[in-house]
C-alpha cells in the first residue's frame, strides 16, 4: 500500500476508486464501503481511502478527541484488508475553507477518481454543505460513477465509530469487539517500568499509548498479545498503577501466561477480550501479588474454555 500524507498535492497516475472518511476504527460500519471498493479493485481500478490526518472536529473546535485507532493502526489495518492507496490529508485551513465543488474537482483529478463509494450521511466541503447528491450532480461532467451505501445496524442503531467508542468507554469491550469485527487493541514499543511485577514472580511488558488513543476504563481484562506475529495468552491493567508509589503515567500493563523472555524495546499489539474487574489499591505488595495470581487464574480458565 502507498501512503500519501503531509501534503494537499496528491497525484496518483492510476484510474482510482475513492471513499472517503474518518475510518475510526475500521470497524463492521465500514464493511459494505470496502466490499463495494474492492469489487470495483477486481475490476481494474486501484482502491483508495481518503482520510485526514487528525479528526477534523478536532481541528475546528480546538479539543482533544480520542480515537480508536491511531493514524498508524489505521495504516496497517487498511494495508491488511488490501488498500492500494492511503491519502491522509493534512486538515490545512485550505482545505476546512474549501468550497465542495472544489474539493471534488480537486480530487478527482489528482488521483485519477473513476468512482465513488460513500455512505449516504457523507458529507465534505466548507460547512459540510457537499453530500452524495451533489457527488452524482457534478459525475457527469467530472467522468466518474458513484455508489452509495447505506449504514449497517447494530441494536437499530448505525454502527458508527461513536457507537464503538461509547461501549469501549463504558467498559462493554465484548459489545466494542462485536461491533468492530475484531478485537480493541493498543500497539506500542514495551517500556522499561519499574519491574515490581518481577520481583513478584508475575512478570509484565508496559505500554504507554500515545495521548490520543481510547483506554477502555481502568481495570483488569484477559487479553491476548502479538509479538512478531506469535500470539500468546494474557492478563492486563489499564490504569495508573495505584498501589505502586509515586506518579505514575497511565499505561497498557500485561502479564503474558507462560512466557518469560525479555521483550523490551519489542513492538507489540495487546488485544482486550473481557473485563475482569476495576483497578483498585492495594494495602500491599503482598496483596497486589495474590490478586494478581487471581487474575492470571482468571484468565487461564477464560482460554481453557
Amino acid at each position: 500500500m502507498k501512503y500519501i500524507k503531509d501534503t494537499v498535492d496528491f497525484n496518483i497516475e492510476e484510474n482510482t476508486v475513492l471513499s472517503l472518511g474518518k475510518f475510526d476504527g475500521v470497524h463492521r460500519g465500514h464493511d459494505l464501503l470496502l466490499e463495494n471498493l474492492f469489487q470495483k479493485k477486481k475490476e481494474g481500478l486501484s482502491a483508495a481511502i481518503f482520510t485526514f490526518n487528525i479528526p477534523p472536529r478536532q481541528n475546528v473546535e480546538h479539543a482533544m478527541q480520542h480515537v480508536l485507532t491511531t493514524n498508524e493502526e489505521k495504516m496497517h489495518l487498511l494495508e491488511q484488508l488490501g488498500v492500494d492507496y492511503l491519502i491522509e490529508c493534512p486538515f490545512t485551513r485550505e482545505i476546512m475553507c474549501m468550497e465542495a465543488q472544489d474539493f471534488v474537482r480537486k480530487i478527482v483529478k489528482e488521483l485519477h477518481v473513476k468512482c465513488f463509494v460513500v455512505g449516504d450521511d457523507f458529507h465534505f466541503g466548507h460547512n459540510r454543505c457537499g453530500d452524495y447528491h451533489m457527488l452524482r450532480d457534478m459525475a457527469e461532467e467530472l467522468g466518474y460513477e458513484v455508489i452509495v451505501v447505506k449504514k449497517i445496524k447494530e441494536d437499530e442503531r448505525d454502527i458508527s465509530s461513536t457507537f464503538v467508542r461509547e461501549e469501549v468507554e463504558l467498559g462493554h469491550i465484548e459489545k466494542a469487539n462485536h461491533l468492530l469485527g475484531y478485537p480493541y487493541f493498543v500497539c506500542g514499543k514495551v517500556e522499561h517500568g519499574k519491574e515490581i511485577g518481577r520481583t513478584i514472580g508475575i512478570p509484565t511488558i508496559n505500554l504507554l499509548p500515545p495521548k490520543e488513543k481510547l483506554l477502555p476504563p481502568f481495570g483488569v481484562y484477559v487479553s491476548k498479545v502479538l509479538i512478531d506475529g506469535k500470539e500468546y495468552h494474557g492478563v492486563t491493567n489499564v490504569g495508573r498503577k495505584p498501589t505502586i508509589a509515586g506518579e505514575n503515567p497511565v499505561g497498557v500493563e500485561t502479564h503474558i501466561l507462560d512466557v518469560a523472555q525479555d521483550l523490551y524495546g519489542k513492538e507489540v499489539k495487546v488485544e482486550f477480550l473481557k473485563f475482569v474487574r476495576p483497578e483498585q489499591k492495594f494495602d500491599s505488595v503482598e496483596s497486589l501479588k495474590n490478586q494478581m495470581q487471581q487474575d492470571v487464574a482468571t484468565a487461564e480458565r477464560f482460554f481453557q474454555k
